[in-house]
């Protein structure tokens, strides 16, 4: 058997410079491939040999099967390995790839169509003896037989539908009275999302915990497990925090759930890297259910390989190149405890709408036992066209107590200037009573979501943002000529310089400075004034402000000046660029701005038309998702800055609304 010369990531972000990385350690080229959004990215640079598949649209460049394999025939490689999302599930992409000569990093077409239904991944696997959560799962249900099934399985009961994932579709239902109209709108978002409105349904475990055992397969018959992750920490059925090993499970569980997984896989005939997961009440930890297999690598996937000592991706290629496993079932053994955290491009403040813009400042964790899984470098600009995750964060530790506090302060030293992140909201998860305690079911987020999220703004990022503007402000001399000071000065002292200063979604305060930047006083809103000084060190901004000493970063976008500390950040604009980007005028009450950047998908409305406070306006697609910017007030539409099919920036006017006449 042959390893691997040359080997195509069909894929982008940190997945893709995680696979390089493992590529490069094991002496093989690796080619990249990109769309025009993301010419300059990370991934593109570190590979050995990068190809052109198309424009930003990914319809067009990352999910067309003919450009990824044509680029992967012209590049001279072997084997094509798919990361995760994009074409890592699809089999006709297997197909393609062996019509080419091309091997498949992954598991065989089969397997993937067999697993991708979950209505025939249900049968597949509970004909293997796998437990099921009790329901209806077969092809065809009408709604009446919904509804029948319903009856007999018992209140509260959860509607899925047989195609796809993430979440879209899902139904939860608490009575009869609710469950035609949950069965019409799941069908519609089904259809919508997948093309296909088959639904199944089940009974609804309570307190759930979403617990996945990981899979590895050869080609000659061995299957075993590497042991669960804990995946229960979850905001709209998407995962925010992983863990291996779980707290919930005792070694005895660990194995039983580990021997229903390896069996699920023999089903379908798997081999390379996968994942079965399982439901598992929090009140009955001893009792588990199959809800699918992943026929993929996890994103959470390095807590495993933390944990065990194994680079999964290696594994797939050297499976992937017909190498048997080296080693067995009982030489997996798990050591210690990590936990990843994901950095979103999203504003948790703003109902955690994506978000955009270039990248300023990048600064990421070089901390013992830390692990940086990443996509991003400065310059880069993150657009709305890929999904919103940036990278991951993951720590290890001896105990679980400990890998969570490596987490915290890993995050706390990250910074991501130029566009806004989860990281503060990920710092408040990992310090959650219940999550410290291991308490956790996939509706905890939901519920402390209001208490995760911090959107105070300190006195002293005001006051480091006025002393900013006053260096840039002041002479580069040593030597001052009193009149060059800003705000100038009077006998006796210096002059007060003022700004108004905002912090997006809060109110304007006025920032009073006095004196140069390295000895200044500084006033915010109403509070008297305190000294404070800066060192400007690259591009490193330090405040005391009440015997208390931060460190930020700094950096200017435009009209906007960022500064980030202890993984939060803030965008703040001064007064003149404020009056700038409001256009206000007389016969409105401002521009209506976009919540996140994307595309105009439909325009509602017309110059003239009457329009109520809370009435959509336009919607706004990014990172698939779906937002409808509303009215503010009853009023008329006075302006129109945008049409179905545009790109819109995060913030850009879409309307102006004129005030309604009394």
């Amino acid at each position: 058997m042959l390893m691997f010369q040359t080997v195509l990531i069909a894929n982008r972000g940190e997945i893709a410079v995680r696979v390089i990385r493992t590529l490069r350690a094991m002496g093989i080229r690796s080619v990249a491939v990109y769309s025009d959004a993301d010419r300059d990215a990370r991934h593109v640079r570190e590979a050995d040999a990068a190809v052109r598949v198309g424009p930003a649209a990914a319809a067009d460049s990352y999910l067309s099967i003919e450009r990824i394999v044509e680029a992967a025939i012209s590049s001279r490689a072997q084997a094509i390995h798919p990361g995760y999302g994009f074409l890592a599930e699809n089999a006709d992409f297997v197909g393609a790839c062996t019509d080419a000569g091309l091997v498949f990093i992954g598991p065989p077409a089969s397997a993937i169509e067999a697993m991708g239904d979950k209505i025939r991944a249900k049968q597949t696997v509970e004909a293997a003896g796998v437990p099921v959560v009790p329901g209806r799962h077969r092809p065809g249900l009408t709604d009446a037989d919904l509804v029948a099934a319903a009856g007999e399985i018992g209140y509260p009961v959860l509607l899925k539908p047989s195609a796809g994932g993430g979440g879209k579709g899902m139904r939860q239902v608490a009575e009869p009275a609710a469950l035609a109209e949950a069965i019409a709108g799941a069908r519609r978002e089904a259809r919508g999302a997948f093309g296909d409105d088959t639904l199944l349904i089940e009974r609804l475990v309570q307190t759930p915990r979403h617990i996945e055992i990981q899979l590895l397969a050869d080609q000659h018959g061995t299957v075993l497990h590497l042991g669960e992750r804990e995946c229960s920490l979850q905001r709209r059925h998407q995962k925010i925090i992983e863990e291996a090993p779980s707290v919930l499970l005792d070694s005895a569980t660990r194995s039983q759930m580990g021997a229903a997984a390896v069996e699920a896989a023999r089903a379908v005939g798997y081999t390379g890297a996968g994942t079965v997961e399982f439901i598992v009440s929090a009140d009955r930890p001893g009792e588990f259910f199959f809800m699918e297999m992943n026929t993929r690598l996890q994103v959470e996937h390095p807590v495993t390989e933390l944990v065990t000592g194994l680079d999964l991706v290696e594994q797939q290629i050297r499976v992937a190149a017909g190498e048997p496993l080296t080693f067995g079932q009982d030489d997996i053994e798990l050591s210690g405890h990590a936990v990843e955290a994901r950095i979103y491009a999203e504003d948790p403040a703003n109902g955690f709408l994506p978000t955009g813009g270039t990248v300023r400042v990048l600064r990421e964790p070089d901390l013992p036992h830390v692990r940086v899984d990443s996509g991003l470098r400065e310059g880069v600009t993150i657009g709305s066209d890929y999904d919103p995750m940036l990278a991951k964060v993951i720590a290890w530790a001896p105990d679980r107590s400990t890998a969570l506090s490596r987490l915290d302060a890993a995050l706390a030293e990250t910074v991501v200037l130029g566009v806004r992140t989860n990281i503060a909201f990920l710092r408040a998860l990992c310090s959650e009573p219940d999550v410290v305690a291991g308490r956790l079911d996939t509706g905890l987020v939901a519920r402390r979501v209001d208490a995760l999220v911090d959107d105070d703004v300190p006195e002293d990022v005001l006051a480091a943002a006025a002393l900013e503007r006053l260096i840039d402000l002041e002479p580069v001399s040593a030597v001052v000529d009193p009149f060059d000071i800003p705000g100038g000065w009077r006998v006796g002292e210096a002059s007060w310089a003022s700004w108004l200063m905002q912090v997006q979604g809060h109110e304007a305060v006025d920032v009073r400075v006095r004196g140069r930047a390295s000895s200044a006083e500084v006033a915010v809103g109403e509070t008297p004034p305190f000294p404070a000084s800066v060192e400007r060190i690259g591009e490193m901004l330090r405040t005391s402000y009440a015997g208390r000493t931060h460190s930020y970063a700094y950096a200017e976008d435009g009209d906007v000046v960022w500064l980030g500390r202890d993984g939060r950040t803030w965008a703040v604009r001064e007064q003149e660029r404020l009056a700038a980007a409001r256009h206000d005028s007389p016969a409105t009450g401002g521009p209506i701005l976009s919540p996140m950047p994307g595309i105009v998908t439909m325009v509602r409305v017309a110059v003239g038309d009457a329009v109520t406070a809370g009435q959509s306006l336009v919607v706004v697609e990014a990172m698939k998702m779906e937002h409808a910017v509303l009215a503010p007030s009853d009023g008329a539409v006075a302006e129109l800055f945008v049409h179905s099919g545009q790109r819109v920036a995060l913030g850009a006017p879409v309307a102006t609304i004129s005030a309604q006449e009394k």
